[in-house]
């Protein structure tokens, strides 16, 4: 008999992540794919409904646009990026062992973080960040930064996450439409769920987002986070997010068969130790279950938004800490042993 998690239960492992060192606040909603379980709930400085930084979940978002628009005919994820790109953007993009790889990377290979390309967000840039140093980056200067970086593989060979990748995947997707990145969220993913309170940050005076922390830090980074729109750039709910999450494994943008290719899992040692398919990451939650893990995304933030297909059990929510994660996994991992 499938067992029943008790609100008191959730309510307990949200209240209890906020004791743990560096978390002030964290929110988690948890449903379960038949809608018979859906509970909400905010601990410490985060009530159930505060807007926060998604960060890198913000992925799933582009995957959906790239995966709708291949349903549509507008792409193939085999499609070359020089389809898409000028000359001079591409001018010694990925050189690798003196080969110019730079117009042999495809769309697939951007959304499966195996093309070589090196990250911007690199250690230099999280030092800077975290110490407050707030600075506006965007498409221009990521890509002048990665080309300054070393290349470690060529294309399809091996896996680097890297989050220059995806501002690649943005600038592809608004050539295809002829829209900024903004305006094709908001049209394609917001308003089509009738999300109210899920936006891409691009104003430096917003205030309604949760204010993130790095260890006891506040940290306030506007400019930073106004600039890295199809990186990390959305702001929302965990209810919203939630909606969005049932939307993108559920068929509602692009058809379910397509998850066959996005599971071709390849392990990933940082930012942490997790595996990545096309466009979606899968985060192991025991050794005998090492690819039947948690499925969806993480967010530099702490942020989360996960299906669990072993207990049919979706999570998305904040621990609103730049190193968070663990304390977000705890919370999952908790209501997954109790729903079994």
């Amino acid at each position: 008999m499938v067992k029943t998690i008790e609100p008191s239960f959730v309510a307990e492992c949200v209240s209890t992540s906020v004791s743990k060192k560096h978390i002030y606040g964290a929110v988690l909603c948890v449903e379960s794919g038949d809608n018979n379980l859906s509970l909400l709930y905010g601990a410490g400085n985060l009530t159930k409904n505060k807007p926060y930084f998604i960060a890198s979940v913000t992925k799933l978002y582009v995957t959906t646009v790239i995966l709708k628009l291949r349903s549509e005919g507008h792409l193939q994820l085999d499609n070359k990026i020089s389809e898409y790109f000028s000359d001079e953007t591409l001018h010694e993009l990925h050189i690798y062992k003196g080969k110019d790889y730079s117009k042999d990377i495809t769309i697939k290979h951007l959304m499966s973080n195996t093309s070589g390309i090196p990250d911007y967000f690199s250690s230099d840039a999280v030092k800077e960040l975290v110490a407050g140093k707030d600075q506006s980056w965007g498409f221009d200067r990521v890509i002048e930064s990665a080309k300054q970086k070393n290349r470690k593989f060529a294309p399809g060979k091996k896996t680097q996450y890297s989050d220059t990748n995806f501002q690649l995947l943005g600038r592809i997707i608004e050539t295809i439409i002829k829209k900024d990145i903004h305006t094709v969220f908001k049209e394609y993913i917001f308003n089509e769920l009738n999300l109210v309170d899920t936006y891409l940050f691009e104003d430096v005076d917003d205030t309604q987002p949760a204010t993130m922390y790095y260890k006891d830090k506040e940290l306030h980074l506007p400019k930073y986070m106004s600039s890295i729109g199809p990186e990390g750039g959305i702001v929302s709910t965990a209810k919203e997010s939630m909606v969005f999450l049932k939307a993108f494994f559920n068929g509602h943008f692009f058809p379910k068969e397509y998850f066959i290719e996005l599971k071709d899992w390849k392990l990933l040692f940082g930012p942490g130790l997790f595996f990545y398919g096309v466009g979606i990451a899968n985060q192991p939650i025991s050794i005998k279950e090492l690819k039947s893990g948690l499925i969806g995304h993480w967010g530099q933030t702490g942020a989360f938004s996960f299906y669990h297909p072993g207990t049919d059990l979706y999570f998305t929510g904040t621990t609103n800490q730049f190193f968070g994660q663990n304390a977000a996994a705890g919370m999952m991992l908790k209501l997954i042993k109790n729903k079994k």
